[in-house]
């Protein structure tokens, strides 16, 4: 369908591409992947012809056509209706929708044979060209992708950037050309989009090549990987999972290539040194150079698996309640987001907000740092709790003047500079680049930078909302690593599943204007999610169902006895020490959990049925006593809390 052979492409003096080749066949799901600044997104440019190849050849097929779906899309507006955007897809069959209605229009007032032979033949392509189903096909995708029924008849101007770029996506969709691209797609879609997406793509007819740094999204989309590395393009026969182990195989082979080429370069290099002065050695010497010469070189095999060891420092340790909000409410004029909302976080929560977007995800991150006023509630911080707050828009609070090392030190003035050093090496950030000024950073280095100061403030609770968007998978995995590292609380919003299952323990959802918990990670609330639409109710073996969160009794009046007084004082503090033990035994049984995770990983025990069966039946085991044990601990919990208001 496309061939693209030997391609070069410079950005002065540095190659994005040299020699690169790639064949794209019909029907092909490509993942386009590379850290940033690799030519990904130009390479999308050169294939649709906006940007012309310094070398090499593009070869398309006569009857290929191109849809490509890029970040410079957000800025389109006008003030047609979104349906009517979306249904310019349809253009022949626009043109014949207006013709009918003319031609109608024209009959009501001057009825002749040829206007009625006219209507037939127009009518006639109309329906050949299923002209009317179209506008049924584009309301169904952009309900697909978020939009509501009534939010179909308004102007596409009303809507923010990452809603316009859904209805771009919905036009292309709707156009189904022979070739779809797609940049960075799931950037500006919530996560029941994505999962809608997702779908779409598997059934789709035409080839699509996907830059997303999403890898959920990409292995459940794509067959192929095309990895963007060294000016060329590796390819891959498999989705992103297939990748990585192939990657790592390939490594393994280059590796050892590489090592017995340096051998054998040493080793030559050893026998030129000897025998160059010697007359009877000298013509095998020469010989040698000329062998080295001609020698074509084996790459070194780059790590690009960083790794953080980060030293987290909080100016205080914060007591084991971290935040309550209480009998909240949020409504901005008739929209409700919450009414009478309760929930908790304790010390050392760590918390995925989840949802479609307009459920009010960033409106309640922004209620838990005390910047969006309630309409009605309380919020209440623990004791000694300080808490930094991540958000795209924080952006343009960086010093666009100071340079990366600058930056980093207002954050913790204490900090060395040979320290900043290393958290900026931790964030891709090395040797001169330091030096650099914010104001020539790319977003997704800003977002680095933004993220960085953030870790560095010493908080002992983080709110962070979508901080892996414009991050590529080695940035997103050193910020994995960084929260796996932090031993404080956070709460964190993201439409990126697999970020999202490695850092969490406890998911939030908003439903029915409540906030909503389940007390486990994302795979599990997955899986009881999956449960629950299957009409089991979650309630499968080892599934937890959401918490409901009980707000405390309301205070009543001390009793007049001493007596009486020094009775609840006592049933206070057996309450404390049963949350004590419950606590002590889940970090005991989250321990054997890890090590039976690790051994059912392992090959020796998959390898044996019998072995395999007995740790998986002592894994569930596990699992459902950790279920049983936070259960017993937050009512012991909620149950202090209405002892120690009546002591108060």
């Amino acid at each position: 369908m496309i061939s693209i052979t030997n391609l070069s492409y410079y950005l002065g003096s540095r190659a994005l591409y040299e020699n690169a080749s790639l064949h794209i066949k019909p029907g092909q799901k490509i993942g386009l992947i590379g850290l940033n600044g690799t030519g990904k997104s130009t390479l999308l440019r050169i294939i649709n012809g906006e940007y012309q190849a310094d070398g090499g050849t593009i070869s398309k097929a006569g009857d290929v056509t191109i849809g490509f779906l890029n970040q410079d899309l957000l800025s389109y507006q006008t003030d047609d209706s979104i349906l009517s955007v979306a249904m310019q897809a349809f253009e022949r069959q626009n043109q014949l929708q207006k013709q009918i209605d003319d031609l109608l229009h024209e009959m009501e007032t001057n009825y002749r044979d040829e206007l009625v032979d006219k209507l037939g033949k127009v009518q006639e392509e109309f329906d050949a060209l299923d002209g009317y189903s179209v506008q049924a096909k584009a309301e169904e995708i952009l309900e697909g992708l978020g939009f509501s029924t009534d939010d179909l008849q308004k102007p596409l101007r009303t809507f923010s950037g990452g809603w316009r770029m859904r209805v771009i996506l919905a036009k292309l969709l709707l156009q189904k050309p022979s070739l779809l691209m797609l940049d960075e797609p799931t950037n500006h879609l919530d996560l029941p989009s994505i999962q809608w997406v997702e779908k779409y793509i598997q059934t789709y007819e035409g080839a699509v090549i996907v830059v997303s740094h999403d890898r959920e999204f990409l292995d459940n989309v794509i067959d192929v990987t095309v990895e963007v590395s060294g000016a060329k393009l590796h390819y891959y026969a498999g989705n992103y999972s297939f990748y990585l182990e192939e990657k790592a195989l390939r490594n393994e082979i280059q590796k050892g290539a590489y090592e017995n080429q340096q051998a054998k370069i040493r080793q030559t290099e050893r026998f030129i040194e000897r025998f160059k002065a010697k007359a009877t050695k000298a013509k095998q010497a020469q010989s040698r150079v000329k062998q080295l010469a001609r020698m074509e070189l084996v790459d070194a095999v780059i790590d690009e698996t960083a790794r953080v060891n980060f030293k987290f420092q909080f100016s205080t340790q914060p007591g084991r309640h971290i935040l309550h909000l209480e009998d909240i409410t949020k409504h901005y004029g008739p929209k409700r987001i919450l009414t009478h909302a309760d929930i908790r976080l304790e010390r050392g929560d760590k918390v995925a907000l989840i949802g479609a977007n307009g459920r009010g995800k960033s409106t309640l991150l922004r209620i838990i740092s005390g910047s969006e006023p309630l309409s009605d509630g309380r919020r209440q911080l623990g004791h000694n709790v300080s808490f930094s707050f991540y958000a795209q828009h924080q952006l343009e609070s960086l010093n666009v003047e100071d340079t990366l090392l600058e930056e980093l030190k207002h954050a913790n003035p204490t900090k060395t500079e040979g320290e900043l050093r290393g958290v900026l090496g931790c964030f891709l950030f090395s040797n001169e680049e330091v030096f650099k000024k914010i104001k020539v950073l790319s977003g997704g280095e800003k977002s680095r930078v933004a993220l960085a100061k953030v870790l560095l403030s010493q908080a002992n609770f983080l709110l962070l909302d979508e901080p892996t968007n414009h991050l590529d998978m080695q940035s997103v995995n050193i910020l994995i690593q960084a929260l796996e590292q932090y031993e404080g609380t956070y709460v964190v919003v993201s439409h990126d599943r697999y970020f999202v299952s490695q850092i969490a323990n406890k998911i939030w959802y908003i439903e029915d204007e409540q906030i909503k918990e389940y007390p486990g990670t994302y795979d599990e609330y997955e899986w009881w999610m999956e449960e629950k639409k299957q009409g089991t109710g979650g309630k499968g073996q080892g599934a937890q169902e959401p918490k409901a969160v009980v707000a405390p009794a309301p205070r009543t009046s001390l009793p007049a006895s001493d007596d009486e007084r020094k009775e609840w004082q006592r049933t206070l503090k057996k309450l404390n020490q049963q949350a004590e033990e419950s606590e002590a035994k889940i970090g005991q049984l989250e321990d054997r959990k890890k090590r039976l995770e690790n051994e059912l990983a392992d090959p020796a025990t998959y390898g044996d049925d019998k072995l395999m069966q007995a740790k998986n039946d002592e894994y569930r085991r596990v699992v459902a006593q950790i279920s049983q044990l936070q259960d017993e601990w937050e009512t012991a919990m909620l149950e202090a809390e209405v002892w120690e208001k009546k002591l108060a």
